[in-house]
């Protein structure tokens, strides 16, 4: 964690009906998600119903995923500086911009939905049938015989921010831009590859008002008490590893390794902090920043952990570019302009974006935006590209190694 040799990560999960074309790819065949291990999809390969129906120039690719980044900087800072209640349908901004998918079943008979993964948000929030404005990407409970909902006095629902009793169903609401959402706490079966999870807790939407709210849903892999790892740490306790591939390699998949069976031995680790303001965020203690052979010039001030303000640095998988507060942001720059060109310890594609019409070549980094609290930097998904990152919380660990995902 001490040098620029690793920097990002994004896997948001994100419910959507599966498209059609989906089982015609060999690529995207279900039989590959087998025991404990899921393929993980960029969003934009043939196996994601996101892709652009039309291609992007590369200046409005850029320029998209960079608009997306603004809004997923602004909810992890609202999370840091507890400017806003995150409750059971977290996720918000985040899922507009999913950027990596894994398949996943819910119900009885199962339905097949795409999931988008987050590593920052803790609980799931399904849109479900009757949903007003949900859209028609939708779970059908009532065609799920193990789908039921919660009642208020249960332990789920005082985990629940602003609880209310809708009869004997407890059920919220919250604010999503300018939108609101409103949904019933309930249980139902998840399978995951072949690990079928039974009374798994989400939020299943009943109403979205407002032109801002997003059709789909979201899975979260934080570690809070909703989180995937906290309802399964007998089956995975609560340690997962995943190795996203090239977004250029949009043919190819990479994995999303759930429990300690399987995961690889020789790999580096660094301690995970935890903030008791968020104790869902992955904070690790990031203590320097490498160009080529030369340690960049940070105030220490600018990378220190400190749980009282939020301040830090985050593993977070809904963000592209690498964010770095303003004094670190600067001094990468300017070593970076200094030595274009020379040696890195990463691969170009981790640490640059190449035009494919022309010879622009951008730093896959910026800083925080002007408009959000700007204690925390954000080590995103497009240096963790072909890396194996391990998330261990039993051990307060994180554990990153260099692997082929595509």
């Amino acid at each position: 964690m001490a040098t620029l040799s690793f920097v990002a990560f994004s896997l948001c999960l994100l419910f959507f009906s599966l498209a059609q074309g989906l089982s015609n790819n060999p690529q995207c065949s279900e039989a590959k998600d087998q025991g404990s291990n899921l393929q993980v999809f960029h969003v934009y390969s043939p196996c994601s119903p996101f892709r652009p129906t039309k291609p992007m120039s590369w200046e409005e690719s850029v320029l998209q995923m960079q608009a997306k980044d603004q809004a997923r900087l602004q909810f992890l800072s609202s999370l840091v500086a507890r400017k806003s209640v995150v409750p059971i349908a977290s996720g918000r901004q985040i899922i507009q911009s999913p950027t990596y998918i894994v398949r996943a079943k819910l119900g009885t008979p199962p339905q097949t939905l795409l999931l988008a993964v987050d590593t920052s948000n803790d609980a799931a929030w399904v849109p479900c049938n009757g949903c007003v404005g949900c859209g028609f990407n939708v779970f059908n409970s009532a065609k799920s015989t193990t789908y039921k909902t919660l009642g208020c006095q249960t332990a789920q629902c005082k985990q629940v921010p602003n609880p209310t009793c809708l009869g004997s169903t407890c059920s919220f609401n919250t604010s999503y831009g300018s939108s609101t959402l409103a949904a019933n706490l309930s249980q139902e079966t998840f399978t995951l590859a072949t690990d079928a999870i039974p009374g798994y807790t989400f939020g299943c939407l009943q109403k979205t008002t407002g032109s801002s709210v997003p059709p789909q849903g979201l899975l979260g892999l934080g570690r809070g008490p909703l989180s995937l790892l906290s309802q399964t740490q007998n089956l995975y306790q609560s340690t997962f590893s995943y190795c996203l591939p090239s977004f250029k390699s949009l043919n190819f998949s990479g994995s999303l390794r759930l429990g300690p069976v399987g995961q690889p031995k020789r790999i580096k680790y660094t301690p995970l902090l935890k903030n008791p303001r968020r104790s869902s965020l992955y904070y690790v203690n990031l203590n320097a920043i490498r160009v080529g052979r030369r340690i960049v010039d940070i105030p220490p001030a600018a990378l220190a952990f400190n749980p009282t303000t939020g301040a830090g640095t985050i593993i977070d998988s809904g963000t592209v570019f690498t964010r770095l507060v303003e004094p670190a942001y600067v001094a990468v720059r300017n070593e970076f302009r200094r030595r274009v060109g020379m040696n890195v310890t990463l691969p170009e594609d981790n640490i640059v974006i190449h035009s494919t019409a022309g010879s622009i070549t951008c730093l896959a980094m910026a800083a925080a935006p002007d408009n959000v609290n700007s204690v925390l930097n954000v080590i995103a998904n497009m240096q963790q590209q072909n890396h194996r990152v391990l998330i261990d919380v039993p051990n307060s660990r994180l554990g990153v190694a260099r692997e082929r995902c595509t």
